[in-house]
Order: C-alpha cells, then structure tokens, then sequence
C-alpha cells in the first residue's frame, strides 16, 4: 500500500499544460468586465457559517449536506469554506459601506467549496468568476448582465449556450404563490420524494428545483408563479424582455426556474448548453433586492451572476472556435565555457527587461547537452555564449523553430532579430 500523499477527491490539481486556457479565460474576461466598467473586490475564503445560513437558506442542500463548516478550536466560532460569493461580497459591500459613494459594479473570482459527488463538471473545488451590481433596481441592469454574457460567448466562440429566465417576482406575491404550491403539493404528498416531503413547509419553492426524474410529472402539473405576480413584477418583467429583444438576446421562459439559493427576486435567468451532460448550467444570477435586509443591512436592490470556470473550460476544449493561444518561449540561453556566467546572466537580465521571455540554462553541461536542452524547451532562439563570445561582447543567435543560420550579433540587435521574427509570426 502506497503512503504518498495525493489530492482530495473532487480538488484537481491545473498542470502546466493546462493553464494556457486557464490564462487566456481570466485575461479574456478580465479585459470584457472591464469594458462594462465592472471593478474587482476580492473576499476572504473563509467567512463565519452563519452568512452563508442567513443568505442562502437553511433548508438548501447547501446548507444542509455541502458546506465545508469547522469550528475555530481558539474561539470556537463556526466558520465555513465559501460555497458561493454573493453573500461574501454584500457582506463586504455592507461592511466597507461602499454603497455610500453609490452604486457598485463589482466583480470577483476564485475558488468555491461544496461537499458534493464529484463527477464531469462538479467538483467539490470548483472555480467561478461573480458579477454584482448593487444598489441599481431597474431591469435595465438584469438586461446588461444577460447581454454582456451573450458577448463574452462570442468573444469564447462558444456558440452552445441558450438563455432561459423567469421571475419569481416580489415577496408579497412569491407568497400568494406559496400557499396555493404547498395545498397543491400536500395533495400530491404520495408522490413527493425525501427531499420534496422534507421541503413541503420549510421551502416548497425548491421542490420546484428538484433534477429526480420521478418528480417531473408533479412538477410540471403545479401551478404556475407567474399567475399570482403583481402588476409591478410583471411591468419589470416585460421591460426587461424588451431590451433582451431589442438587442437581439434569443431566450426562452422557464416557468420553473426557480434558482437554488432563497435570496433571489423578480428576474431570475440561466446559461445553459446541452454538451455537457447532466451539468447544463454554466452561468446564472438574478436579482437579490432582499439580501441587503436580509443579512442586517439597510435595503438596496441588487443583481448579478456567477459562471462556472471549469464547465466553460470544458466548453472551450469541445470547441475549435476557442482555442487557447500556447504561449512561446523565445529564448533559451546556453552558456559553457570559462568567464561565461556572468555575462550568461547579464544578457538574460537584459533581455527579461526588454520583454522576451528567457530560460538561462542552469547547471553544468556541454554545449551539445545544453543545445538539446534548447531544442527541447521549445524556445524560439537558442542566444550563445562561449568563450570567445564572452571576450568579444558578441552573441550567437541560432533559430530553433524556423529556417535561417546562426548568426553573430551584439545584444541589441539579438533583441531586434527576436522581436522582429515575433511581430512577424503575430502578423
């Protein structure tokens, strides 16, 4: 029986040849946050356990069967591995006033935790991007977070995705809804699984989230939300198709969607593809006007979303549209012989600066070795230098990846070669 220390089941490990795409998403959606002027906030990981009871829901699978929670053994305070961000940036937002100076534009990403059945797409590490807009109560701002992910799909060349909303519409009428879903369900309690029965009182809505087959027939014979919204749910509602249509946004109302975490209101929408098997979502948000109060601060209406980093990632591999660019290393440098270190590393300094990429060779070796090494690396040029380079102040360039001959230069027209052929292969 092996003793060697692997990782925990469902927290993947990104090697090397993997972060290129990893890299170009978070520089790709950095630069799109960025055109919307969206911000960046950045939240702890760790945050006490009953931020994330308040705002998500006690009767949540999140809550209930998939929060990461330890106790603090110096103050034996709950605390628990963040299992989504919204709560944690209103939280900041609150904390930091920052609503103060008006509405916010925020953004943040990095790892979320859930204790779930690892599988293709689900992780118990997983990653997401969250886009918040607080304190903006019309559905213009519901609208923009739909538009600006139709074009981060494009910018992708991801053309998979389907939009799907619905609202849940205010509390007064989400409340009507409830007692004519739990008389309907309690009529139908036969038919309920554990989750649907546990649920029937504490949350009936997320009896409408159930993915068990055998609930579908008495899912989709329930009554209908839509039916008891109010005029001014409906009016934000319809307002907000209109823009997704006057833009050009295809989507399709899902009279069921009704999200997995309580704090949401009125608009509520999701990203779907059907490449992914059972894990179709790979973005959803809504609108949150609630969670302010909710987690003991002053009232502001809120909005945002969340994608998950890894499904899109999977997206993008499926999709020849997106390939990630592999980045280039330019320059090996090889140096043996006496008195060539110190130049070796000066030149290397030299060329960091300029901005080329360079691996100075490290170690012993001949100069045959340390060429293999450079073919090998990958790197564009191999830069040499010998005894009699090191005397004379010149340098040996010898392409690696394109047809010519070493030549001898002096270190500012090495760098010139090397940028040149670079403008030349990005042309």
């Amino acid at each position: 029986m092996s003793d060697t220390i692997q990782a925990i089941r469902g927290m993947s490990d990104v090697l090397p040849a993997d972060a290129p795409l990893w890299e170009y998403f978070e520089d790709t959606v950095r630069q799109w946050l960025r055109e919307y002027g969206y911000r960046n906030i950045r939240m702890p990981i760790v945050e006490k356990t009953d931020l994330f009871v308040r705002s998500i829901g006690e009767v949540t699978d999140i809550v209930e069967k998939e929060m990461y929670t330890f106790v603090d053994h110096l103050n034996g305070e709950s605390l628990t591995l963040r299992p989504e961000g919204t709560a944690s940036c209103v939280r900041a937002v609150m904390q930091h006033n920052l609503l103060y100076a008006g509405p916010q534009r925020l953004f943040y990403s990095g790892p979320m935790f859930r204790h779930e059945r690892p599988q293709k797409g689900r992780y118990r590490q997983f990653h997401q991007v969250g886009v918040e807009a607080l304190g903006l109560p019309g559905p213009d701002v519901d609208a923009e977070h739909m538009v600006m992910c139709a074009r981060l799909w494009r910018r992708l060349g991801l053309d998979s995705i389907k939009l799907e909303i619905n609202t849940l519409g205010s509390a007064e009428s989400r409340g009507r809804y409830r007692a004519r879903l739990v008389k309907y369900l309690e009529s139908r309690a036969d038919e309920l699984d554990e989750d649907g029965r546990r649920r029937l009182h504490g949350n009936p809505l997320r009896v409408l989230d159930s993915k068990n087959p055998q609930m579908r027939a008495v899912i989709e014979q329930a009554p209908r939300l839509y039916d008891d919204l109010d005029e001014e749910s409906l009016r934000h509602f319809e307002a907000l198709q209109q823009i997704l249509r006057s833009v050009g946004i295809d989507y399709e109302i899902k009279p069921r969607l009704v999200r997995g975490l309580d704090y949401y209101n009125l608009t509520v929408f999701e990203w779907t593809t059907d490449r992914l098997g059972a894990q179709a979502t790979v973005c959803a948000g809504g609108r949150y006007d609630g969670l302010f109060a909710q987690l003991g601060g002053k009232p502001a209406p809120a909005c945002g979303f969340a994608m998950g980093v890894e499904r899109l990632l999977a997206l993008m591999t499926d999709s020849a549209a997106a390939t990630a660019p592999t980045p280039a290393l330019d320059v090996y440098l090889v140096h043996a012989g006496e008195g060539t270190r110190a130049p070796a590393w000066r030149a290397a300094e030299t060329l960091r600066e300029a901005g080329i990429s360079t691996i100075l060779h490290c170690g012993e070796g001949s100069f045959k070795s340390q060429m293999r090494k450079a073919d090998g690396s990958a790197a564009r040029f191999a830069l040499i230098v010998g005894e009699s380079e090191a005397q004379s102040g010149k340098f040996g360039l010898k392409p690696l990846r394109e047809m010519g001959v070493q030549e001898t230069l002096d270190l500012a027209a090495a760098i010139e070669r090397i940028r040149g052929t670079s403008n030349q292969s990005e042309r």
